[in-house]
């Protein structure tokens, strides 16, 4: 017997990938803070407003 998986299952699928994107950690330095959802909301990455200044500084 063969399972398919419905249109809804496959959103509800990618809604929890996407919930587990915004838990607040930073990839550049792995710290956990606030600042992490609102620079991927607004830059598209997922880092710190610490991290976000040092590479605006020094974006080597």
């Amino acid at each position: 017997m063969c399972l398919k998986m419905s249109t809804k299952d496959k959103n509800v699928q990618k809604f929890s990938e996407n919930i587990d994107e915004l838990n607040d950690i930073c990839d550049e330095c792995k710290k956990k803070d606030e600042s992490v959802t609102q620079n991927l909301i607004l830059t598209g990455f997922k880092i710190c407003k610490s991290c976000r200044i040092s590479k605006t500084i020094f974006p080597i």
